[in-house]
């Protein structure tokens, strides 16, 4: 038995779940998301209580019974609490500011790279144009996103330039040995 896939997901309050076929819909206070669940995952909800089972124990059935368990959680978790991820800009010179609701980048290129969101996805800028907040119902799409604005200029090794994760070390190098 799966041991994410076993296990059951409590409805917080103000969370509701309609089934419709192989769709599941997950509506809060946040906002409402869907997700198609493969063919052959049953979902049933009993006393606040939402389960996931699988028909049999054949190996693609194992391995997405956990896999749909999980998308139905980070969805009820995201349309009750929400997703947040903050990134950090290091460099000389390299800042966000926003824009309205769009983030823009000035991070060592001739021209600003402007960011739109999606729907659902909310930027802040906090400390100067130093730290990026990201925050979202969708926690797919919020890493997605994070991860384009990451992409825009990665952090290099030799000076730590460049835009990172909160909580991502960046290995340093020593660069050339110079004349002794």
């Amino acid at each position: 038995m799966s041991r994410i896939g076993k296990m059951p997901i409590e409805l917080p309050k103000g969370v509701n779940v309609d089934i419709k076929g192989s769709e599941v819909v997950v509506k809060g206070s946040k906002g409402s998301l869907s997700q198609f669940i493969p063919e052959g995952m049953e979902v049933k909800v009993e006393n606040n209580v939402l389960q996931v089972e699988r028909p049999n124990d054949e190996r693609q059935n194992r391995a997405l019974h956990g896999l749909t368990r999980a998308l139905i959680n980070n969805m009820v978790l995201g349309v009750s609490e929400g997703f947040t991820r903050k990134l950090v800009v290091e460099g000389v010179g390299y800042r966000a500011e926003m824009k309205g609701k769009n983030l823009v980048l000035n991070v060592g290129y001739s021209h600003p790279v402007e960011m739109v969101p999606p729907p659902n996805i909310e930027f802040n800028v906090e400390n100067r144009g130093k730290d990026i907040t990201v925050t979202g119902i969708d926690k797919q799409v919020l890493g997605e996103v994070c991860a384009n604005i990451r992409k825009t200029r990665p952090p290099e090794p030799y000076k730590g330039k460049g835009i990172r994760y909160e909580d991502e070390h960046v290995r340093r190098k020593a660069g050339k040995a110079g004349k002794v």
